[in-house]
């Protein structure tokens, strides 16, 4: 016989934030993913003021206002919802009475977050962007760079023919020249990436490499928090893909931070709850989190939704394919990537899914037959490279 789940089992069970308001507006009651959704215990928040926490002024304070001062059901959509030391999250609001033991009506507030379903159908549209500039990328090399070195060589011999402002001119088409091929040549190696491997990856070892690569050269100023769940289990990928997806990041993160307090922080943790639908109609899970976080200016509010869209830059010399590429690499790995920034911080939050029993029983039995054909001295393709390793736990 089937048990039916409590009152307290079944609030806990909510996958949206909820809260249970007083009359005044303090806060009664919070479940289980609103203590995650703001990062604060029920008993701490137990008694606080609605209006306190998200600002008197806000529109979820007037919204709540609104629906006490009525005594109906109100809602407000796409509304910004900014919280303590934490960015702004777009959301849906529905306020609405409860019953309540005494003369006194409680209402509950929900509380619908939609930034990470836009910030996966931006990813989305990035991959498709990403592979147009690949397609792109092939005709140029042909069609461009060919002419183009023939214009810099007809310019190089009429420099040295000519004087004064006619020799100026020839050296600016030489100069211009050069910068497009330099930037024919970031295009080119965009689209040149090679396949995604599939082998189990430990992603603090990707992280590790990342960031040693970036303490030692571009991010010597930065200092470096990383806060790791040790309990984190594979993921299915390209490990120097993925090391060049944080150096990028990281990359962008050191060149934002101040010369003098500059700090990155590296967080890892799993999270469930979340999945997309991937090309083939399929759900996958994307539970691993990775978050890279900086203390930078931030990146402009007209630039936040459309920073992983090839050539869009905040930089007066990027060419803007770092993000992108970013992008097109965490898309191959079934992943998506957004950024939340705001004057003084700046995450840039990866989602993957992690590997399945099968992948890993798969993985294991290729990396046997490739040792096993190491031994007997028969070359296998697909083999694993020299030194890699294979680990289902978090770095310590």
């Amino acid at each position: 016989m089937t048990t039916v789940p409590t009152d307290t089992q079944l609030w806990n069970a909510l996958p949206n934030p909820a809260l249970i308001l007083e009359g005044d507006g303090s806060i009664r009651a919070v479940n289980a993913a609103a203590e995650n959704f703001l990062a604060s215990s029920e008993r701490s928040l137990r008694g606080q003021s609605l209006a306190g926490l998200v600002g008197p002024m806000s529109r979820t304070a007037g919204l709540v206002d609104q629906a006490l001062a009525q005594g109906t059901s109100m809602a407000d959509y796409g509304v910004e919802l900014t919280l303590p030391e934490r960015s702004a999250r777009l959301v849906d609001l529905h306020v609405s009475p409860v019953p309540a033991e005494g003369p006194a009506t409680c209402y509950m507030l929900v509380v619908h977050p939609r930034a990470i379903a836009e910030s996966m159908d931006r990813s989305l549209s990035h991959r498709d962007a990403a592979r147009s500039i690949t397609g792109m990328a092939a005709m140029l090399a042909h069609e461009v760079k060919n002419p183009l070195a023939g214009i810099s060589g007809a310019a190089q011999l009429l420099e040295m023919s000519v004087e004064g402002e006619a020799r100026e001119l020839t050296e600016l088409i030489r100069a211009e020249s050069d910068r497009i091929t330099q930037l024919l040549a970031r295009v080119e190696e965009f689209g040149a990436i090679g396949p995604v491997q599939s082998i189990p990856v430990n992603i603090h070892d990707v992280l590790d490499r990342a960031v040693k690569s970036a303490a030692a050269g571009f991010a010597a100023h930065v200092k470096f928090i990383e806060e790791y769940d040790p309990s984190l289990p594979p993921v299915m990928g390209d490990p120097d893909h993925l090391v060049r997806v944080f150096i990028n990041l990281l990359k962008n993160a050191a060149e934002a931070t101040p010369e003098v307090g500059g700090l990155i922080i590296v967080r890892t943790a799993y999270r469930t709850g979340i999945k997309v639908r991937t090309p083939s109609g399929k759900r996958a899970s994307l539970p691993l989190a990775v978050t890279i976080s900086d203390n930078g200016r931030g990146v402009p509010d007209a630039l936040v939704d459309h920073l992983f869209e090839p050539f869009v830059t905040s930089k007066s010399t990027g060419t803007g394919l770092g993000l992108a590429f970013v992008s097109k690499v965490v898309a191959e790995h079934g992943g998506v990537i957004s950024c939340e920034s705001e004057p003084g911080w700046t995450r840039m939050k990866l989602r993957l899914p992690i590997a399945t029993s099968r992948e890993l029983a798969e993985a294991e039995a290729a990396a046997a037959a490739a040792e096993a054909g190491a031994e007997a001295g028969v070359p296998l393709e697909g083999r694993l490279g020299d030194g890699e390793t294979v680990s289902a736990g978090g770095s310590r």
